[in-house]
């Protein structure tokens, strides 16, 4: 047997391992001295003689073709004193391999991981609790998103889905319940059926009962079941009343996070009934989670539309110059639903419009239209530049908003005759900073209107000492350049210019520029939830409102209602299917606006 010559003897402390020779270039080499860099001046010496004889000794081998079965070299338990460089080197095997010291290598990921038996770590599992599950909600629209973002593989394929409620169901119970709303979309039709349900597979049902804390904690084992022992991540969506949030979020937080991965909480709106009542809501969710950890949902704020907003600004030179008081005179958002039992239910359940769709989705729209160009497109960067134009924009009188109440049919009519609840809202807001000083943003949202329509209008100053003036039909107002980003009812990107009409003579007309979504990409638009949810799992919160965003659309908020309660302020009345109380063409004169549907 070949034994390795005294004078290479290495210092039996530093814990060797043997590694390809071909690993470790004389660059590479450098790294493992550093990495040494902790051990004491005598280790270091002893270390270098070490190496230096062992390459001696291999120069050796090359050099005679000594020919031996390899051998491992054991580690010894004391300290070797090295010897002189003058004694003889022993035979030993041509293809011996160089052995590294452990304790020198650095500390990054290497393949010697699962030489030494590890298997490759598993990608974070992810379970995903529906709290609320037999809702309208969940059923119509939470459990199809998530299904649909399973068959275009946006989730995991170890994804587990939960429905937690009070009911007594079954696994079994509840697959039957989701697979009633589960549908593919026309262009995902390949496999639906073996996508469904593999889907279905992976949802399970759990009663909570009246204890939400002994529900949460059953929540928690089940999940566990699933997770095993890896890397595990989770997501809570509350679908569930106001009046249960709070023992819903406690019993959770307590009782049903990970500890081996993150946690995230969506809430749906209301986020609160006044300043007050929202600010108690927060500091009850921030005691016990982290800001980031909490998505406050809205799902308007998931359309093409919001996020087209900043890409058609801040991707395109020519619109963002335009961006200031300088060139733009007005902003109109409006947003008009159809009046539906949905509706009814929102608006005339002492809720109103106000809280509803103002308080979230106008104002969000207004701060992401406004907002000055974040560092970047990370979420909190652009919620800090949100949040800024929501604290500038100025407070709200009587005077600049109108209020009204939609005439219900005859067999309906109990629904508003005792009720104060405002159904429609106009008002002219102001944000008070050098881009945007005097430029009128009027908004105007309410349900029975004429159509249904979810859009957003630039109007831009009149050319000053315009050259086609007298060209130009009698109205100058109906010739003023306008940019239009519409949802609904046609999704599409129009801008309103001046041109020649054909012929003889010269004669100027207003034509459309447009971008219609639907002839120009023929796919299937995704539902806004999905859009949401998928922006949750990847951590994105650039569409979900922040605590201090909260606050201040509160703040915007809270003095009018306070003004229109103390005032016993009485809702215009306005026909089913009509454009809406006169008052608010009144408002809009009033600031030199003209409605863009006049």
């Amino acid at each position: 047997m070949v034994s390795v010559p005294s004078s290479i003897a290495r210092p039996s402390s530093l814990r060797l391992h043997p590694l390809p020779a071909t690993r470790f270039p004389p660059v590479a080499s450098k790294c493992f001295f550093h990495c040494a860099a902790s051990g004491t001046t005598t280790r270091v010496c002893e270390l270098k003689i070490w190496m230096l004889e062992r390459l001696k000794w291999q120069k050796n081998i090359r050099t005679h073709g000594w020919e031996k079965k390899p051998r491992m070299l054991q580690v010894q338990d004391s300290v070797e004193e090295t010897t002189s460089n003058s004694e003889v080197a022993e035979s030993s095997p041509p293809n011996v391999q160089p052995i590294i010291p452990k304790v020198l290598e650095c500390s990054t990921e290497s393949s010697s991981s699962s030489a030494s038996g590890n298997s490759v770590d598993r990608a974070p599992s992810l379970c995903i609790a529906v709290v609320g599950a037999t809702g309208e909600l969940a059923r119509n629209k939470i459990f199809p998103a998530l299904f649909a973002l399973y068959y275009s593989g946006f989730l995991p394929e170890n994804v587990g889905i939960f429905g937690y409620s009070r009911k007594d169901l079954s696994d079994e119970d509840l697959r039957n319940i989701v697979a009633a709303t589960l549908t593919c979309r026309v262009d995902h039709h390949e496999n639906c059926g073996d996508k469904l349900d593999a889907f279905l597979d992976r949802t399970y049902h759990i009663n909570g009962g009246f204890n939400n804390k002994d529900g949460m904690k059953k929540l928690n084992r089940r999940m566990e079941q699933i997770e095993g022992e890896h890397e595990a991540n989770r997501i809570f969506y509350l679908s569930v009343p106001q009046e249960a949030l709070l023992d819903v979020s406690v019993s959770l937080a307590d009782n049903s996070q990970t500890k081996r991965g993150w946690n995230r909480i969506i809430i749906e709106k209301p986020f609160g009934f006044d300043a007050l009542s929202s600010y108690k809501l927060t500091q009850c969710f921030l005691s016990k989670f982290q800001e980031k950890q909490l998505y406050r949902i809205d799902h308007r704020l998931g359309k093409d539309l919001i996020e087209n907003i900043t890409v058609l600004r801040f991707s395109n030179l020519v619109f963002e110059p335009l961006w200031s008081r300088t060139y733009i005179k007005n902003v109109q958002v409006i947003l008009s639903e159809e009046c539906g039992m949905e509706a009814q239910g929102r608006y005339f359940g002492h809720y109103g419009v106000i809280r509803d769709i103002v308080h979230s989705h106008i104002l969000q729209t207004i701060a992401l239209f406004a907002m000055e160009p974040p560092v970047s497109l990370d979420g909190e960067d652009i919620r800090n530049e949100k949040v800024k134009v929501l604290r500038s924009i100025r407070k709200l009188n009587l005077n600049d908003v109108v209020l009204g109440q939609y005439k219900n049919s005859a067999d309906k009519s109990g629904c508003y005759m005792n009720s104060l609840t405002p159904t429609f809202f106009a008002a002219a807001l102001y944000i008070d900073n050098a881009r945007w000083d005097g430029v009128p943003f009027l908004v105007k949202t309410g349900v029975g209107l004429i159509k249904h329509r979810v859009e957003i209008r630039i109007q831009f100053h009149h050319v000053p000492g315009n050259l086609y003036r007298e060209r130009i039909s009698h109205n100058i107002d109906l010739t003023t350049n306008e940019l239009i980003l519409r949802d609904q009812p046609d999704e599409a990107i129009l801008l309103k210019v001046n041109n020649k009409v054909p012929g003889l003579g010269l004669q100027l007309d207003a034509s459309e520029l447009n971008l219609l979504y639907r002839e120009k990409y023929d796919v299937e638009v995704p539902d806004s939830y999905e859009h949401l949810l998928l922006d949750v799992i990847d951590g994105d919160t650039h569409l979900f409102m922040r605590s201090d965003e909260l606050e201040a659309a509160w703040n915007i908020l809270t003095p009018i209602l306070d003004k229109i309660e103390e005032n016993k302020v009485v809702p215009e009345l306005y026909e089913t299917g009509g454009r809406g109380p006169v008052g608010a063409y009144y408002l809009g004169a009033n600031h030199g606006v003209r409605w863009a549907d006049d």
